[in-house]
């Protein structure tokens, strides 16, 4: 078994002085912790794997392709690979689960 504990990833995070911190990478699938503070800007370019988003905490709109959402703490989001997507309108400052499939490159 691998456990995390968030507040660790969050530290952990933060040392690195980095937006994302992969913390599990398996056969079929990665996980990683993203952060975004209020009014960050999001540089993220469409990914060659699936994604998961679960956020948890901060509140932003999430645009996916051509569909824009409102996100909140407890919100998912499921993004296909390929697909153009950023978080923007960050007004509250946001922690995002990411699970990979497959594992990021």
């Amino acid at each position: 078994m691998k456990a995390f504990r968030l507040d660790e990833l969050e530290t952990e995070r933060a040392a690195n002085e980095g937006a994302y911190l992969q913390f599990l990478r398996e056969r079929n699938m990665s996980v990683g912790l993203y952060a975004l503070n209020a009014g960050e800007h999001d540089p993220q370019k469409p990914h060659n794997q699936d994604e998961v988003y679960f956020v948890v905490s901060g509140r932003a709109s999430i645009t996916v392709g051509l569909e824009t959402t409102e996100v909140a703490r407890g919100s998912i989001v499921y993004v296909p690979a390929g697909v153009a997507h950023k978080f923007h309108h960050i007004s509250e400052d946001l922690r995002v689960l990411v699970v990979f499939s497959p594992p990021e490159a």
